[in-house]
């Protein structure tokens, strides 16, 4: 079975039927919408997938974060089958269907963010949860300005392209909405020399607080927005401490903190989503937006706040003809109820324990191992030239995923400086799966190191 299946490749990438696709592919669609990848899916069950050569992978991508529940998981399957036997799609502002109900509910019972009585919104993808997100902040507010990061990525709209640090994801898009303004996100790895982990979050707290007087008075911020573990930034964890001062710094000025949860949702940071750590801690947000594996591959994202929040949206500002589509309702209201019968956060947390230790044993053992981080199964391994001049090794990064896939592995760059890889496999994953990705993974640094 697929499901149970270990890597296994017959000869060299693409194999011929791929190879002919792949061509097609470059004819008939833009450059820009890039994959680097030499294989093309004929099917998909938990972690795996099988080529249309008959070559099988292991899946340590998993769609960017959506394949969460992994590949075809029958309970979604037949749910959505069931939804599509009665209708695709009905409007919300034109017919009300339950699923949507269904689903808000759900999610306004699980999503932790501020308020005893929630109200979510459904859209399509990360990017207008996002666009959204700052939408509800500016109306309830009254105020035009956001801050976010360094390292920040919240998606390819106009909007979100600003809101993005890394501007090879905007190249000649130019000119973008003005009230967007970025401080310093706390990368530990590369926080100024000499300062202590405790002296280097003060330092990035005081950045934050020079916006104020530099960019945007505090009395126009709308948002502070930020990733819980940053993505495209380099899988860069957000200090609790650091967030409680941000928490400390929306309150006092009456600021609405955000937390973009679109890759780290859905168990992957050990808990259900990575905010749960912030309400622990009391500092829970006002606004969480979430996306990727809502709904385990279906287009879906959503945006939950208070209903005091949500009640101050001026009608007709929010939603979308597909937003809230009702097959994809269908299958998040399984996903929600696998993740939470089968425990995914708990899975999360056992495949972390496991990576984690072998990670760091690279970490001593390599000298082109830098930094190893993460929170829960969203994990990021930093590569350099050297520990100690920390030096960014992009080439050895593209170097070890295009050796891996010729083996059946599939593995993900990230970062401001493109050398760091990333963990997202499905959350499904078996223990024999894991462990061979590793063995992998270790022989692809040892032969290009």
């Amino acid at each position: 079975m697929l499901r149970e299946a270990l890597p296994k490749v017959n000869g060299t990438l693409p194999g011929p039927k791929a190879a002919a696709i792949i061509k097609r592919r470059e004819e008939s669609m833009p450059a820009a919408i890039k994959c680097i990848y030499p294989c093309v899916i004929a099917k998909g069950e938990g972690a795996m997938f099988e080529d249309v050569d008959g070559n099988v992978f292991l899946d340590w991508i998993g769609g960017v974060g959506v394949l969460n529940i992994g590949y075809s998981h029958p309970q979604l399957i037949e749910a959505v089958k069931d939804q599509a036997d009665k209708f695709f799609h009905s409007m919300m502002n034109i017919t009300t269907h339950e699923n949507y109900i269904k689903l808000a509910e759900k999610m306004n019972e699980i999503v932790p963010v501020k308020g005893d009585k929630k109200m979510t919104m459904f859209v399509n993808s990360g990017s207008e949860a996002d666009e959204n997100a700052v939408k509800i902040a500016r109306s309830y507010t009254g105020r035009p300005n956001v801050i976010v990061f360094s390292g920040a990525f919240h998606g390819r709209t106009t909007l979100t392209m600003t809101m993005t640090a890394k501007k090879a994801y905007a190249v000649g898009m130019g000119p973008f909405p003005d009230g967007i303004y970025r401080a310093e996100f706390p990368y530990l790895y590369r926080k100024p020399h000499g300062l202590t982990d405790e002296e280097a979050i003060q330092y990035y707290v005081d950045k934050l607080n020079q916006l104020f007087i530099e960019a945007s008075p505090a009395e126009h911020v709308a948002a502070i927005v930020f990733e819980p573990v940053q993505g495209e930034g380099g899988f860069i964890p957000a200090p609790i401490e650091w967030v409680k001062a941000v928490r400390e710094i929306c309150d006092k000025n009456g600021i609405l903190m955000v937390t973009d949860e679109v890759q780290t949702g859905w168990a992957r940071s050990g808990r259900m989503f990575a905010s749960e750590y912030y309400k622990e801690a009391g500092c829970e947000p006002d606004i969480m937006t979430t996306a990727k594996s809502i709904a385990g591959g279906m287009p879906l994202s959503a945006v939950t706040a208070s209903a005091e929040i949500m009640s101050n949206v001026a009608p007709g500002t929010i939603g979308g003809t597909y937003a809230g589509n009702a097959v994809s309702c269908a299958a998040a209201l399984q996903v929600i109820d696998v993740m939470t019968k089968e425990d995914y956060p708990a899975k999360a947390r056992k495949i972390a324990d496991k990576c984690m230790a072998k990670f760091n044993e690279w970490k001593d053992k390599y000298e082109v191992v830098g930094d190893v981080r993460g929170t829960g199964s969203m994990m990021g391994i930093e590569f350099v030239k050297s520990k100690a001049g920390k030096e960014p090794n992009a080439e050895l990064v593209s170097k070890i995923v295009m050796a891996a896939v010729q083996k059946g592995l599939l593995l993900e760059g990230a970062g401001t400086y493109n050398n760091v890889i990333r963990f997202l496999c499905p959350l499904c994953a078996t223990d024999a799966q894991i462990d061979k990705g590793l063995e992998i993974f270790e022989e692809c640094i040892k032969e290009n190191a």
